[in-house]
């Protein structure tokens, strides 16, 4: 049965009001809530805000290892050691190689581009990131829905974004209601936030629906296999960050692969591939094997035991991709895409201020929002609310060097 078919049945769907709906509980979309709520109390005013996430729980469906620069952090939540943040590995080291086969050329540390010295950074899950963010969240106020994901935009009849719906449950394999059927939700905001990641399917409708990627560059993506290994006591080196280039990739695509030393005897490892190949036969899954194989990587691994792995789209920077920031529909703030800043791909930021402040041409650090037309006004970053005073600013980190890490990918 179709949608339309199923409203028509059981409907109507029941709905729930509030101020600020979010897509995607991840890194931005958490810290979106909980700036938002943090904004709401200074000003002394009462704003709903409730983030839908599709995982069984916050953190659920990511599976990474990142280095993460606090600065955003700092900002978001300048007490957050103090909260237990799980940022307890600080970087200690950094390498970066360049494969053959057989062998490897490693750049010296001079040489190195500056976006990969992670000094003042660290080694974090993203996952325990994500999950520690999730409870700091409902602990001022934020309403999480796990296990909810977001099936429809809806719209006014003026054709502003009006809220989202979740999907449908208890159908079976033919698309038929079973004795379980549920019909999903409706929830409606003043303000909706979409923070879906790298692709999307209701930030691509929402972008399709208002053309806000006319006259801008086609986006380009990647596909990055991550896994998580616990290895032998005596290969660890906590602390260390290891990106290579080089081997196994053909001349034809980009990419590369990363291996980050965690606490715990544990390391995370990657390896990224463009989605620009030619090749149908070629294997992104395969190529990390053979990467794996590769005398300085099978060093680490030997002896060691996988817990985990899996794949993750990425957005990877191009000139001009990034959709407009506005519509006659619906103002918009968009994070979660690429932006222009060349940086390796493995960086986690929680979007506030820090998110996209490099990024030209010029950005506001929220995840795609739409608003509702004629609604009441809700707090909004400013100056005066820490914000910065120009969206083209830099922000600075704690070691003086003007560099931010706005993506969180790896």
């Amino acid at each position: 049965m179709t949608n339309e078919e199923l409203l028509a049945q059981f409907g109507p769907r029941e709905a729930m009001e509030y101020d600020v709906v979010i897509v995607g509980g991840g890194p931005a979309g958490l810290a979106s809530a909980i700036r938002i709520r943090q904004l709401a109390a200074e000003r002394g005013q009462e704003v709903s805000v409730v983030v839908l996430e599709k995982g069984s729980e916050p953190g659920a469906h990511i599976l990474s290892g990142a280095v993460m620069d606090p600065i955003a952090l700092n900002e978001l939540i300048p007490d957050w050691k103090a909260l237990g943040a799980p940022l307890n590995q600080p970087v200690t080291g950094d390498e970066l190689l360049t494969l053959t086969e057989t062998d490897a050329t490693a750049t010296p540390h001079w040489l190195m581009p500056r976006n990969f010295h992670n000094d003042g950074c660290y080694v974090i899950s993203l996952s325990n990131l994500v999950k520690w963010l999730a409870s700091h969240a409902e602990s001022i106020g934020v309403e999480i829905f796990p296990g909810f994901s977001a099936a429809e935009v809806l719209y006014h009849e003026d054709g502003s974004v009006k809220g989202v719906a979740t999907g449908h449950m208890g159908l079976g394999k033919d698309g038929e209601p079973t004795d379980s059927f549920q019909l999903g939700m409706e929830l409606h905001a003043k303000y909706t936030i979409f923070a879906e990641g790298a692709r999307g399917h209701l930030g691509k409708q929402v972008i399709a629906r208002y053309g806000l990627d006319a006259g801008k560059d086609a986006q380009t993506f990647a596909i990055g296999i991550k896994e998580l290994w616990e290895i032998d006591p005596a290969k660890a080196q906590p602390g260390l960050v290891v990106h290579t280039a080089g081997w196994p990739i053909a001349d034809n695509t980009f990419g590369g692969g990363f291996l980050y030393h965690l606490e715990n005897n544990q390391v995370t490892l990657g390896f990224v591939v463009g989605l620009n190949y030619e090749n149908p036969y070629f294997s992104p899954f395969e190529e990390m094997q053979r990467w794996k194989t590769h005398p300085r990587i099978r060093a680490v691994l030997e002896g060691g035991k996988r817990l985990g792995y899996g794949p993750a789209p990425s957005t990877t920077a191009a000139p001009k991709p990034c959709p407009k920031p506005s519509s006659p529909a619906a103002p918009w703030s968009v994070a979660t895409r690429a932006t222009s800043t060349p940086r390796a791909s493995r960086a986690a930021t929680p979007p506030s201020r820090a998110a996209c402040s490099r990024a030209k041409p010029p950005l506001k650090p929220w995840p795609l929002v739409a608003r509702k037309t004629n609604s009441a006004p809700i707090p909004n970053p400013s100056p005066a609310a820490g914000w910065p005073k120009s969206s083209t600013s830099t922000a600075t980190s704690r070691t003086g060097s003007r560099r931010v890490k706005p993506w969180a990918c790896s």
